[in-house]
């Protein structure tokens, strides 16, 4: 049995949403995906990810912290990214923001199926 190095396939996750290559997002999430136990599928998972970086032209992806094992992927992603409008309910208006995130996956078959997401609004809002 091959086993898949999900810290692998995670950093090419990643890459793959800075490219915003969102004809190759299949090939790392599954149809059925469930984000924070909501069922978006595939398409509205994309649909989101579309939409954050139409709202937020500079965003970028910055791994700071990964740990994988056979089945999960818990993660603390960094940005610095300036979104156009109101962000999180914050009137951010394009200024310069620092915040984190920790996201937690689980995979099937080497790709994600749930993603557990909790983003660090209190970091926003102590620069607004």
């Amino acid at each position: 049995m091959n086993r898949i190095d999900l810290s692998s396939v995670y950093r090419n996750y990643i890459a793959c949403l800075n490219r915003q290559d969102w004809q190759k997002l299949e090939q790392f999430v599954h149809d059925d995906v469930r984000y924070n136990d909501q069922r978006t599928g595939l398409p509205g998972y994309r649909e989101m990810l579309e939409r954050d970086f139409n709202e937020i032209p500079d965003l970028h992806f910055n791994i700071q912290l990964l740990i994988a094992d056979s089945h999960y992927v818990a993660s603390r992603l960094a940005f610095s990214c300036s979104p156009k409008g109101t962000f999180l309910g914050l009137a951010v208006n394009g200024k310069k923001v620092f915040f984190t995130e920790n996201v937690f996956y689980r995979f099937r078959n080497d790709r994600i199926e749930q993603v557990w997401s909790v983003i660090d609004k209190a970091a926003i809002e102590a620069q607004l």
